[in-house]
């Protein structure tokens, strides 16, 4: 028999993170709310209806497409692509074809083990960026089916990739960073959750070190990092036994459908081809028209992409891994970085938030998106730093930030948790404990050192822990001396 190698190439289409929808003023964030709330007769696809197109979404895609390394084409256009499904109320979908956003680009890509370490890297092509509103959501019940078209109109960017992987892991591995770029340039939230990043995987088999593509299998309804892993896996599996039986590839392209409950692929159709969509330029929506100017505007605005910020964090003595943490969870990287500008101390601000504050996330089961804000975590540091409360003490307030969502003000206030610093206050407990610790006096005169230990924690137990202990020290010291 031949070896085999797989071919895989991706469609992602990535929700776009704007206010309202692609063509209309309806509410974008359509999660969690009742069906049908966020609809108007545009998007509901009403006669007589125009869409208008969304500025801000196409300023996105246009940043998107520019962070992967794409041409943005001066003169693109919107057209209508027609296929007749429940979730589609127009009876089309407007998108691009022939004259995408963007072509082109180029994504480099690390596969990592189980630990977080590379163990090899891979760069995939990039097709074209194009934009396009989503369909609405169905849901099978039986023998029915229930029609949500919050969703309707959502605007979406599909980038198209070259057939340069080879392997699930391969597939996974590049998804992965471009979800790192996306959310970096805020094109996307990338929210996996919610199901705003989906995939449609495209997978062949040929004869190594040959260079013809054979009919593929377009795998559909992928919406998590393992689901494409897993049907990437289970499709190969099916089409190497196909070839082992037919003595060779599939006869034709087809379409198939991942059942995640029974973790396998289901046959759908023949693969479509453009005719069948019967595209046509969009004739309510002008085509659209990019300067030089307006595309190197667009350049200078981008942010520092994940490879860059990689760079920047292991430049702090963070290991790969940290970095890799922060980078992966926007929302933790805001609060990384708002602690490390407020203390200019990477080591203390690791500590701070990558070990106390995921530990305590962690341990009380809570989410990423429960934490303290940005701004609630400097004001801890600053208390802590202009000595309110001690660092041991920061440990039990932000563990209360946590649980509470309270911040660090009020829990300190509530909890009269203020650290001690007056020199009256803390001579009196130094005092208290010369005089209940007689042994230990005795044995830090005699040279141990660690004698001066067990002092220092009667002080802290007298005075539930709000005692300066640099203050304590320094005052002990002077005393025994």
């Amino acid at each position: 028999m031949p070896k085999l190698e797989a071919i895989i190439g991706l469609e992602v289409h990535a929700q776009m993170s704007t206010k309202t929808k692609m063509f209309c003023g309806c509410n974008n964030d359509a999660f969690g709310k009742a069906p049908n709330t966020t609809v108007c007769p545009i998007c509901m696809g009403h006669p007589g209806t125009l869409p208008v197109p969304n500025k801000e979404a196409i300023t996105k895609a246009a940043k998107a497409s520019l962070a992967i390394g794409g041409t943005i084409n001066e003169n693109n256009h919107f057209d209508r692509k027609h296929y007749f499904y429940p979730d589609l109320p127009a009876g089309f979908q407007i998108s691009q074809y022939d004259f995408p956003l963007s072509s082109g680009g180029k994504v480099e890509y690390s596969i990592r083990d189980d630990s977080g370490q590379v163990i090899s890297k891979g760069v995939c092509g990039i097709t074209r960026l194009h934009m396009e509103n989503d369909a609405g959501k169905l849901t099978h019940r039986g023998s029915s089916t229930l029609c949500d078209y919050n969703r309707a109109g959502t605007p979406l960017m599909e980038i198209v990739t070259e057939p340069d992987l080879r392997s699930a892991q391969e597939a996974v591995s590049f998804v992965k960073e471009l979800r790192r770029i996306l959310i970096a340039v805020n094109a996307s939230d990338a929210d996996m959750f919610k199901g705003m990043m989906r995939f449609d995987a495209s997978i062949s088999l040929r004869e190594k070190g040959t260079e013809k593509l054979n009919p593929r299998s377009e795998i559909k309804n992928l919406n998590s990092f393992k689901a494409l892993e897993k049907a990437l896996k289970y499709e190969e599996n099916r089409l190497r036994k196909e070839w082992d039986n037919n003595g060779g590839p599939i006869k034709n392209d087809i379409t198939v459908g991942w059942q995640d409950d029974q973790e396998k692929t289901k046959m759908l159709r023949n693969k479509e081809t453009a005719n069948d969509y019967r595209y046509f330029p969009e004739p309510d929506i002008p085509p659209l028209h990019f300067t030089k100017e307006d595309i190197e505007n667009l350049r200078k605005q981008l942010p520092s992409l994940p490879s860059e910020r990689k760079k920047q964090y292991m430049d702090m003595k963070l290991d790969e891994s940290m970095a890799m943490q922060i980078i992966d969870q926007p929302e933790l990287q805001r609060i990384f970085d708002a602690v490390f500008k407020n203390t200019n101390d990477a080591k203390r601000a690791s500590g701070l938030v990558l070990t106390q504050l995921v530990g305590f996330i962690k341990s009380n089961e809570k989410e990423i998106s429960d934490a303290p804000s940005p701004e609630a975590m400097v004001e801890l540091v600053e208390k802590i730093d202009e000595g309110t409360i001690s660092a041991n003490a920061g440990k039990k307030v932000l563990e209360k930030m946590v649980t509470t969502g309270k911040s660090a003000s009020q829990i300190i206030g509530e909890e009269g948790m203020q650290q001690i610093s007056d020199d009256g206050a803390i001579e009196k407990l130094v005092q208290k404990a010369i005089d209940a610790n007689p042994q230990a006096i005795e044995s830090f005169k005699n040279g141990k050192e660690a004698a001066l230990g067990a002092i220092v924690g009667y002080i802290m137990k007298e005075s539930k822990g709000q005692a300066d202990p640099a203050k304590v020290n320094i005052m002990l010291r002077k005393k025994l001396s």
